[in-house]
């Protein structure tokens, strides 16, 4: 189970790191061919959740690593799974339903890590 864990944390973690430092870096028209939804959020909101993906990615490998305060990584994985819910709530108010397949399989993926991550507790 500890390996499963260390395995999808890891590319969880590289997922947000990458995609949460675009929105971090990135201006609108940069971020626009990959995520049409900008252009109807204010941007210190993008910035925010790409904040929270970054910290995320963070909490889903630091606390285990480094034994301090290991259940902030279920903490993490949660809070990845609620940015999840509210990306697949705002495709879905923009008729995009085509595209929730990432946001429904990153769902499954961080609550599965959540999961996983109860065995540092």
């Amino acid at each position: 189970m500890e390996l499963a864990y260390w395995i999808l944390a890891a590319l969880l973690a590289v997922f947000y790191l990458y995609a949460g430092g675009k929105k971090l870096i990135q201006t609108r028209e940069q971020l626009q061919p990959m995520m049409g939804w900008v252009d109807r959020v204010p941007m210190p909101v993008v910035r925010t959740i790409g904040a929270l993906e970054v910290a995320g990615a963070a909490g889903l490998i630091l606390p285990p690593l480094t034994g301090i305060a290991p259940a902030l990584a279920v903490a993490a994985a949660i809070g990845l799974s609620l940015i999840q819910v509210g990306g697949t709530a705002l495709h879905l108010s923009r008729n995009e339903s085509r595209v929730i397949g990432l946001n429904l399989t990153l769902l499954l993926a961080s609550t599965t890590a959540a999961y996983l991550a109860t065995t540092f507790l």
